[in-house]
């Protein structure tokens, strides 16, 4: 089960992999509503794909065909019959998918835990942004170096270049293949424009309970508390936080948004001291953040060095979405983040993560320096030896603080 937003290319890898098999069959359940009657009688599916075969003229045959449900959570009872699929043939490949199919899981007591296993895809990532660019050397120099063997100068410098195109453009795949295959970064903008309509479209399919007028309200206001605590006050001060609780939940839910919550970072796991009412919120997409925002994108890239209000929370938003990205696909990972406010000392890490049986603080700089007393701080409190600086330098150290570039932060995931 493919799960994940709107037009990340589930549809398209699943198509891909078909071209592998002898038979590839793909059934849309909100196009095609009549095969949702196929599932109606019992979920048998010996008997359902007899009818599949017969509708779409395909033989399906398990080792050599590959069934794909897109949109998935139109029929419910589609989702319910996977586990049956595995449990009664066993050799049919079968992949669902949906861009609302959070929603539909949520509502189904089980789906068959075990025996369905999802796969969780975002936007591409920086490296898959190279890799179609036809920059695979990159790929491999980013890989093999460290803060002990810098990058050469001259690569450190196109990759930055990268970098911030990438930064700006966002890793949805139809902006990426504007922007590489037919060589306009105009034409990206103009996806990236259909996307963001699209987008709000799709919000009044998300929840009876909630308006579809709250919903664009707490997705704008992801992108205005960009870089800081969420403040439920601060979306709409006369509505009720219980609402737009469940408003912020819901757009978490269809991926379009991930919380960074606090952690004590006392030790592991990170999710067992999170505080709950002490989050950030990321938007699933740098292109999309700096379209709602009404960034000029064309004059940033026309300007060397312009001078953005919300460059900081813009390095901060891609630093955690290269983290996810860079996670297992199995799961749904978690990011944190440590803050202390207290009258004498107002200290603040943009992300605590794992690396083997470290705790590891790492702060995100926009630039090509910072001041590290907030990391300092952390790492005296915690006792820790290793803090790590993600920013626009080239690979090196400062004391015992690693230094990271920016375009390379997907490398501090590792196996844990």
């Amino acid at each position: 089960m493919l799960r994940g937003a709107r037009q990340v290319g589930k549809t398209f890898v699943v198509r891909e992999l078909g071209k592998t098999f002898n038979h590839f069959i793909q059934i849309n359940f909100e196009k095609e509503k009549d095969v949702a009657r196929f599932f109606n009688r019992n979920l048998d599916p010996v008997r359902i794909c007899m009818e599949l075969s017969a509708y779409s003229q395909i033989p399906i045959r398990e080792n050599e065909t590959l069934l794909f449900f897109d949109e998935i959570q139109a029929c419910p009872k589609a989702i319910q019959s996977l586990r049956f699929f595995y449990e009664d043939m066993p050799g049919l490949h079968v992949i669902a998918a949906g861009s609302l199919l959070e929603f539909a899981l949520a509502e189904l007591p089980s789906f068959g835990v075990g025996r369905i296993r999802s796969l969780f895809m975002y936007p591409m990532s920086f490296t898959e942004f190279l890799l179609a660019h036809q920059r695979d050397q990159f790929v491999e120099l980013i890989s093999q170096a460290s803060p002990d063997e810098p990058m050469n100068p001259v690569f450190h410098e196109m990759l930055t270049d990268y970098y911030r195109k990438f930064q700006l453009t966002g890793g949805m795949p139809e902006v990426v293949r504007q922007v590489t295959e037919n060589k306009s970064v105009l034409d990206g903008l103009n996806v990236l424009s259909d996307l963001a309509l699209s987008i709000r479209d799709d919000f009044s399919k998300y929840h009876r309970r909630v308006p579809e007028s709250r919903i664009r309200e707490v997705f704008a206001s992801i992108v205005e508390q960009a870089g800081a605590k969420f403040v439920y006050s601060n979306v709409v001060a006369k509505a009720s936080h219980p609402q737009i609780k469940e408003t912020l939940e819901l757009l978490v839910m269809a991926g379009l948004a991930f919380p960074v919550y606090h952690t004590s970072a006392n030790g592991f796991p990170l999710g067992a001291q999170m505080d709950l009412k002490k989050f950030k919120v990321l938007m699933y997409d740098t292109g999309i953040f700096q379209h709602i925002l009404g960034l000029n994108i064309r004059e940033y890239l026309v300007v060397e060095e312009m001078d953005m209000v919300n460059k900081g929370s813009l390095a901060e938003i891609y630093a955690g979405l290269e983290l996810i990205k860079a996670s297992s696909i199995l799961e749904k990972p978690q990011l944190f983040y440590w803050h202390r406010q207290e009258r004498s000392s107002n200290a603040e890490v943009d992300y605590v993560i794992r690396q083997g049986s470290e705790i590891v603080p790492v702060e995100i700089k926009s630039g090509y320096s910072g001041k590290m007393q907030s990391m300092r701080l952390f790492m005296k409190e915690k006792n820790l030896n290793r803090g790590i600086r993600c920013s626009l330098e080239n690979f090196g150290r400062d004391g015992n603080i690693e230094i990271v570039p920016l375009y390379a932060i997907s490398t501090l995931i590792k196996d844990n």
